[in-house]
């Protein structure tokens, strides 16, 4: 995802006056273009840090949306609203299927220590951004049992 299509998004939404849409998107390019500041890239952010500040956006979405208490149904329903909107634009994970099989041909020599520290640190390194961390860590131990 480049940050020229989340604007264009935004700016289309804005149109459409879709203000919850736009709110959304408005998050995920004020984020994006802080992560590009903070990393001295600001007029050229790259896709895999746009990637990454979408992932961590819609992680603390889901959060919300998990501690928000159960007779708050408008703030539960605006926050599913604000997930649905950036789970567009998240890059697609892999699945626990993709990941075993990726573990079991890349990392076969790490996986035989049966260390769970050494090889999620192995592991998070190639497939960080690819897919979910908690993913990663139930098929790490679901490996070394």
């Amino acid at each position: 995802m480049k940050l020229e299509e989340l604007q264009k998004a935004m700016i289309a939404a804005m149109k459409a006056k879709d203000k919850p849409r736009k709110e959304s998107i408005s998050a995920l390019v004020s984020a994006v273009k802080k992560a590009g500041i903070d990393a001295g890239c600001r007029e050229d952010v790259p896709e895999d840090m746009v990637n990454q500040v979408i992932l961590k956006e819609m992680k603390t979405v889901r959060e919300q949306i998990d501690t928000c208490p159960a007779d708050r149904t408008e703030l539960l329903a605006e926050y599913q609203a604000r997930y649905e909107v950036m789970n567009e634009f998240a890059p697609k994970l892999l699945s626990a299927e993709e990941v075993k099989t990726i573990l079991t041909e890349k990392f076969a020599d790490v996986l035989a220590t049966k260390n769970k520290g050494t090889i999620m640190k192995a592991v998070m390194a190639k497939l960080k951004g690819k897919a979910d961390g908690k993913v990663i860590s139930q098929v790490v131990a679901e490996l070394t049992k």
